[in-house]
C-alpha cells in the first residue's frame, strides 16, 4: 500500500542504536504523560516492513492515544539469526531509557508483535527479566506467535496442515530459510526427527498434546514415532535457542514476566503454541487476557 500520512499523528523515522523505527504521536498535546507501545511485525524474519505495517500502527496508535514506535529490525538472509532478535532488543532498550523524551510515562510502555514479531516481543520480555537498570515493560501483546520449534504434529498443526496462506510445511520451510539450513531437511523436521528422544522427555511437561485442552483435540491422532538423526539435530541446533523457541524458557524466567495478552487463531498451525504459552503463564502466576478468533486464520 502506498504511504499514507495521518492528520491525526505526527510521523518521525529515527534511528534507535542503529536500528530504523518509525514513531508515532498523537498531535494533541496530553495533560499528563501517554502510553508508550512499541511495536515488531511479523514476517517470519524475512520479509515484512515498517511501511507494510503502517496502517494497522496508525491505527493502533490512534484509537488508544499511544506513542507508538515500530521497529524496523534488518532481515533475513542480508542479516543472519540472531540480528532480528538483538536489533528488537536495542531498539526496545533504548526506548525505554528515552521514553521521557517522546512524551510518554516509562512505566506504562507495552510491547507487541504478530506472528515472528510475537516470537521477538516474546524473547525480549525473557531477556528483560533479570535487568534492572532500565523500566520494566507493562505488559506484553502476542498475536499468533511462533514460539517452539520441537513439535510440529500438534492438533493444530494437524488440523490446518493443508491452509493455503500458512500451511504446516511452509511453516518449516521458512523456519530453515530463516535459519539459513538446507531446506531439504524439511521432511525430518516435520516428522520430529531433529529432536532426540532425550530432549522430547525433558520438555514433555511444557510441549506436549495432552496439554491442550480436549475441545481443540477433535480429530487428533499421535503420529507414529520418528526416528532421530543426529546430523538433522546438529545442523538445527539454533532451533533449540530459548530466543528462537520462548516456551523452552526455564520457569524462572517465565514467572517473571508481565501482564499477557495473547490472541490466537483456530485456523492457525500456530495456535497450539499459543494455548501452550498461556498455560505455562498462568501456571506461573502471569496474569493473562486469552482472545481466541473462532474463524481466525494466520495473516
Amino acid at each position: 500500500l502506498p504511504a499514507r500520512r495521518d492528520s491525526k499523528l505526527f510521523t518521525k523515522d529515527l534511528l534507535f542504536a542503529e536500528v530504523p523505527v518509525r514513531v508515532y504521536l498523537p498531535r494533541v498535546p496530553s495533560a499528563s504523560k501517554r502510553r508508550g507501545i512499541i511495536f515488531i511485525h511479523g514476517g517470519c524474519g524475512i520479509f515484512g516492513s515498517i511501511r507494510g505495517y503502517e496502517r494497522i500502527c496508525q491505527y493502533i496508535a490512534r484509537k488508544s492515544d499511544s506513542v507508538l514506535v515500530s521497529l524496523g529490525y534488518h532481515l533475513s538472509p542480508e542479516h543472519k539469526y540472531p540480528a532480528q532478535t538483538s536489533d528488537c532488543l536495542t531498539a526496545t532498550v533504548h526506548f525505554l531509557k528515552t521514553a521521557e523524551n517522546y512524551g510518554v510515562d516509562p512505566e506504562r510502555i507495552i510491547i507487541c508483535g504478530d506472528s515472528a514479531g510475537g516470537t521477538f516481543a516474546t524473547s525480549v520480555c525473557q531477556e528483560l527479566v533479570n535487568r534492572r537498570d532500565i523500566p520494566k515493560i507493562r505488559a506484553q501483546v502476542l498475536i499468533y506467535p511462533f514460539l517452539q520449534s520441537l513439535n510440529f504434529n500438534l492438533p493444530s498443526h494437524q488440523k490446518n496442515a493443508f491452509f493455503a496462506l500458512f500451511s504446516r510445511e511452509r511453516a518449516v520451510h521458512f523456519i530453515l530459510k530463516y535459519l539459513q539450513k538446507d531446506c531439504s531437511m524439511k521432511e525430518a523436521v516435520l516428522a520430529g526427527s531433529h529432536v532426540p528422544q532425550s530432549m522430547n522427555l525433558k520438555y514433555k511437561k511444557w510441549i506436549s498434546p495432552d496439554l491442550i485442552p480436549e475441545v481443540f483435540k477433535l480429530g487428533y491422532k499421535p503420529p507414529p514415532p520418528a526416528s532421530f538423526l543426529p546430523q538433522v539435530h546438529e545442523e538445527t541446533k539454533e532451533m533449540f535457542h530459548t530466543r528462537f523457541s520462548p516456551l523452552l524458557a526455564e520457569d524462572a524466567v517465565v514467572g517473571c514476566l508481565p501482564d499477557t495478552c495473547l490472541i490466537t487463531c483456530e485456523h492457525d498451525v500456530l495456535r497450539d503454541d499459543g494455548l501452550l504459552y498461556k498455560k505455562r503463564l498462568e501456571d506461573n502466576n502471569v496474569k493473562v487476557t486469552w482472545h481466541h478468533v473462532d474463524k481466525g486464520f494466520h495473516g
